[in-house]
């Protein structure tokens, strides 16, 4: 990938932290997203982001939800494991810049109302007092 966006990288890390044991679905991406970044951002940036991600063969669809490729796990996998989320967002957009992709993907078609439905799933969770289960533990 030559240029690099920031949601981007905001995308595919928490595409990484949703998705650990099977594809994630919008809505768990979303919260993802809200954990890392503290904002989601918009519906139409993140439909482009995922079929950006998509074409450069880091993210596949399965079903309805979303998973990394080999390709995006091994860039996953070389991040800092006891890094806080900014580092490790800074170190995969380094990674991110120097990724050739082997061979294209397929873009990912995601569309607005999706995300927008997700996006206010995630907020009614929110404000109900539900709990974020991708919070990390408090350390003691």
């Amino acid at each position: 990938m030559s240029t690099v966006l920031d949601v981007d990288v905001l995308l595919l890390y928490a595409t990484a932290l949703a998705a650990k044991r099977r594809p994630a679905e919008p809505i768990e991406i979303v919260a993802a997203l809200d954990l890392v970044h503290g904002n989601i951002p918009g519906e139409e940036k993140l439909s482009e982001a995922f079929a950006r991600l998509g074409a450069a063969g880091l993210l596949v669809a399965e079903g309805s939800g979303v998973a990394l490729t080999e390709a995006a796990e091994k860039l996953i996998q070389i991040l800092p494991r006891k890094g806080e989320h900014a580092q490790r967002l800074f170190e995969l957009k380094g990674l991110l810049g120097a990724h050739r992709p082997a061979a294209d993907g397929v873009a990912i078609a995601l569309d607005a109302e999706t995300l927008r439905a997700a996006i206010l799933g995630h907020r009614a969770a929110a404000a109900s007092g539900g709990k974020n289960l991708l919070v990390p533990k408090p350390k003691p």
